[in-house]
């Protein structure tokens, strides 16, 4: 049996190990695959592993020895699901193996905001500190969390993590999702979409991206979230409509925004949310902590085993 796995350096920069899946087959592993060469490496292999490869109706024309192909995360975008349907692939994904370490990213945000922990950092390495005649000195507002209201846009299992640790820092609980949520502490309330945005000091994003979705955090949405509050994006880049966030920044009307992710990635050189006032932004990283990692390669390695053994685990076609 010969397995690709077309890019797997983010999986596994080299702090990881392959074992595990050499031990099912043969195994070719890739950093990186660019396009033109995703047809060649897969050849007649029969399980290939993808994470942000493109695999489409023509390629699985092009490889008819394909019978698995396993999406080393959760979203599942990049494969062509109805292709692969139609050609007999099974298609599983990867659920629910960082929710710990994208809410962790998620306050990494909030607190990098509230408190500028490495603006303080800096001026005392540069002596401010020696030098001044006080004991104590801010070179950013301090803000306190404890009163706010955070705001959280998709409750599943992130979304739930992230409300649990907003609660113990004493915040206000609102969120919003598809469906009505019953299983939740009485303290959370679940309200419309502009309700939340309303009345949020700080908004998270935590749902997933979908046909229906794409820029639904535009200009007008921007306008209903109260002026100096904030915005945090750990779900999907695409979710935000990047040139209206970028003037809601500049304008003064959000305080800031922490961004984890952004519509194109790597981004273009021409973002505008790259040079927009108050916004930071990590390289789609919350995902990448060295625990999370470790659960997603168990778990490919888990999928690829079950389906082997002809059972269904986490098969999305």
């Amino acid at each position: 049996m010969k397995i690709v796995v077309l890019d797997g350096f983010t999986l596994n920069p080299g702090d990881l190990s392959w074992d595990a899946l050499k031990a099912i087959g043969q195994c070719d592993i890739y950093d990186n695959t660019p396009n033109e060469l995703r047809i060649e490496r897969i050849g007649n292999a029969e399980i290939v592993f993808t994470n942000k490869v493109v695999l489409d109706a023509a390629l699985f024309s092009a490889c008819p020895s394909i019978k698995y192909v396993g999406v080393l995360a959760t979203g599942y975008n990049v494969v062509d699901l109805d292709a692969a349907s139609k050609a007999g692939i099974v298609v599983t994904n990867i659920p629910a193996y960082s929710t710990e370490s994208v809410a962790q990213m998620v306050f990494a945000h909030l607190f990098h905001i509230a408190n500028q922990v490495h603006l303080h950092a800096q001026a005392v390495s540069q002596g401010d500190w020696v030098n001044s005649k006080n004991f104590s000195f801010c070179v950013s507002p301090q803000v306190e969390l404890s009163g706010k209201t955070l705001g959280i846009v998709g409750f599943g299992q992130i979304g739930r993590k992230v409300a649990a640790i907003g609660a113990a820092l004493g915040m206000t609980i609102l969120f919003q999702n598809r469906s009505v949520k019953t299983d939740i502490p009485e303290e959370f309330t679940q309200c419309q979409l502009d309700e939340l945005l309303t009345q949020s000091d700080v908004v998270s994003l935590n749902c997933p991206l979908t046909a229906t979705n794409a820029g639904f955090i535009n200009k007008s949405k921007l306008d209903l979230m109260k002026p100096g509050s904030i915005l945090i994006n750990t779900g999907r880049g695409p979710l935000i409509n990047e040139q209206d966030l970028a003037d809601a920044l500049n304008s003064g009307h959000l305080a800031a925004a922490g961004l984890d992710v952004l519509s194109t990635e790597p981004p273009e050189a021409d973002n505008p949310l790259l040079t927009a006032k108050n916004c930071y932004i990590t390289p789609h990283i919350a995902w990448a902590t060295k625990e999370a990692r470790q659960r997603l390669m168990s778990i490919a390695v888990g999928n690829l085993k079950a389906f082997l053994n002809r059972k269904k685990l986490n098969v999305i076609n």
